[in-house]
């Protein structure tokens, strides 16, 4: 997860006097999200809400799970296996070649660097995105049992989905430095060690089986991933039928507006200070064409936000 992506949108370098629509205020506990409507298949077996087993090892190397320093964090909580994608490697062990294709390495000073910042320095934005997670998030809470988050980042988010029920939580984030702030965020958020996992992946390549959770949540994720569409085919992959991908995402701002114009000045610029995060995407376009049965989207213009306005935020339905 990046929130606000940049130092560029930590700082209000510029101020906009934007007119908001009814659904722009921002909701409070009481006030119930419009348009979103939950709907989730219980039609399967009392054994899913259990840990699931590993995929067996093919001979054809596509589940070779057998990597223990890869996946072992992970075997426990969902079925670990290279994803079936234009993606996907021949065997576990070109995993980190997929993941470096996307996601180049980094030196560790920059991961760790970026991580603590992001832990550090987007108070303002929760703050004010709070209302807006609280309500959308609290439509997971007592029916989805297995929840991946790509782009986890520092974990922000596990605390509106999990609120200290036994959900099993899988992060998955290209900044392996991510991984302490995520633990320690779900272990406040009174998620059990064993109900939280960390992987380092990309959503281009989702390391889980078809088919093997009830929801997946991304927040920021989409500006800076290098296949926007590829990672919504993954997110579809991987949901259950009737499953939810939950999501938050910045988008380019309406054309012909000043802040349009500042966008697409600073876009390079965000681009390599701030881990490929894009200002200029249309990302509520692409989750409309990305073929998931019914979506339920909004907009909203935050002032902690900066130039990374508008924000749509919404449930999309496998």
């Amino acid at each position: 997860m990046i929130p606000l992506c940049s130092p560029l949108s930590l700082t209000p370098l510029f101020s906009f006097n934007a007119r908001r629509s009814s659904h722009d205020v921002l909701p409070t506990k009481g006030t119930p999200l419009t348009g979103v409507k939950m709907q989730f298949n219980t039609s399967e077996s009392s054994a899913e809400s259990g840990p699931t087993k590993m995929m067996p090892l093919r001979a054809n190397g596509l589940c070779l799970c057998g990597r223990r320093h890869f996946f072992a964090a992970a075997t426990a909580l969902l079925p670990i296996c290279p994803p079936h994608s234009k993606a996907s490697p021949d065997s576990v062990s070109d995993y980190t070649t997929i993941l470096n294709r996307f996601h180049p390495p980094r030196p560790d000073w920059y991961e760790e660097f970026y991580a603590s910042v992001l832990n550090s320095s987007t108070k303002s934005y929760e703050a004010e995105i709070g209302g807006y997670k609280s309500q959308l998030f609290a439509n997971l809470r007592g029916k989805a049992q297995k929840v991946l988050e790509i782009g986890v980042g520092t974990g922000s988010n596990i605390q509106y989905y999990t609120n200290g029920a036994d959900v099993q939580v899988l992060g998955t984030d290209p900044n392996r430095k991510m991984e302490k702030y995520a633990k320690a965020a779900a272990l406040s958020a009174g998620v059990s060690p064993m109900n939280f996992k960390f992987i380092q992946a990309v959503g281009e390549a989702i390391p889980l089986t078809d088919s093997s959770v009830d929801a997946v949540v991304g927040t920021l994720v989409l500006c800076s991933v290098t296949d926007v569409d590829q990672t919504l085919q993954e997110v579809k992959r991987v949901l259950k039928p009737g499953g939810v991908y939950v999501f938050v995402e910045h988008v380019a701002a309406k054309e012909g507006t000043i802040l349009r114009f500042i966008q697409g000045v600073l876009d390079p610029l965000q681009q390599a200070v701030a881990d490929g995060c894009h200002l200029t995407r249309e990302t509520g376009k692409d989750i409309y064409k990305a073929g998931f049965s019914n979506v339920d989207l909004n907009t909203a213009f935050l002032s902690s936000a900066s130039i990374v306005n508008p924000q749509v935020y919404g449930i999309a339905r496998k």
